[in-house]
């Protein structure tokens, strides 16, 4: 059977959602939205609202896509898809997480996972324990997010989401960074890095130098962070992604940091004197 107009745009949509043409998209989804709105198909109906939430959530439009999620959630629970509504609440926590609204956060993503319990979608689960690691994380509940961590870890593997499993590394990288445990978090970020590496996707790769090289910072280790935002700024650029001149600023940054401890180290430098009460360190951070 041939697809329908509504079906038609959004694939079209999408195809430019996917490559970050977000005006393009929204546009494909609005004519989408009339088609649907004069046919009356509630399923595709739902597929068009969730799209429009989707884009509206990722160009920084929150309250909109609040809006067109509460609309798929109306209707998700007059047909009773209670698979449905676990992802559309999720998608509502996500919005909230993302503006550090954490407590009504949490609240959508814990009454979603007593629905995705009840349906053992593991799938869904994964991705669900991630969510309420990183708000555990951000709001200081650091055992409770490795237990999330953990959790989700678990079923990642058991469905075989390779990607997922990287993911979750890094996650957990940075929060143990949130504990200055340096050695704990470069273990889990070199782990997520290796999995990457075995992909061949660039983007994760991308993902795990970065939060590797603020630890190398963190140890002191410049050159090896160095090296590391070297690598980062390169795919910044390759991929046209959104943090290149934060980036290279850090970069730079790192440059100086490296040329002053350069100049501390070589013979030729004269050497503060370690006067008892003297402030050597302090100093020396200027």
């Amino acid at each position: 059977m041939a697809p329908s107009p509504s079906g038609r745009l959004n694939r079209i949509g999408n195809v430019y959602f996917g490559r970050g043409q977000y005006a393009e998209a929204f546009s494909c989804y609005q004519k989408a939205l009339e088609y649907d709105r004069k046919a009356a198909d509630t399923a595709e109906l739902i597929a068009t609202l969730g799209n429009l939430g989707n884009i509206c959530g990722v160009s920084g439009q929150r309250e909109q896509a609040d809006t067109y999620y509460r609309e798929v959630l109306s209707l998700q629970t007059r047909l009773g898809d209670e698979g449905g509504i676990g992802a559309t609440l999720v998608n509502l926590g996500n919005l909230r997480a993302d503006v550090g609204e954490w407590d009504r956060a949490r609240a959508y993503y814990l009454e979603a996972r007593d629905i995705l319990d009840r349906l053992n979608d593991d799938a869904a689960l994964a991705v669900l324990h991630s969510d309420l690691g990183l708000v555990a994380r951000e709001t200081g509940a650091f055992d409770d997010a490795l237990r999330e961590y953990e959790r989700s870890l678990q079923l990642m593997r058991r469905i075989g989401n390779q990607p997922g499993v990287a993911d979750v590394y890094r996650m957990m990288a940075r929060t143990y960074a949130t504990r200055q445990m340096w050695e704990e978090a470069a273990s889990c970020v070199q782990t997520s890095l290796e999995i990457a590496q075995r992909l061949g996707d660039d983007l994760r790769l991308a993902g795990a130098m970065y939060v590797l090289a603020g630890v190398r910072e963190q140890q002191g280790r410049i050159d090896d962070a160095i090296k590391l935002f070297e690598r980062v700024v390169q795919y910044d650029r390759q991929y046209q992604l959104p943090k290149l001149q934060e980036n290279m600023q850090r970069l730079a940054a790192l440059h100086e940091r490296q040329a002053v401890n350069a100049n501390l180290s070589s013979p030729g430098t004269a050497s503060v004197p370690d006067f008892p009460g003297s402030l050597k360190g302090d100093t020396e951070q200027a």
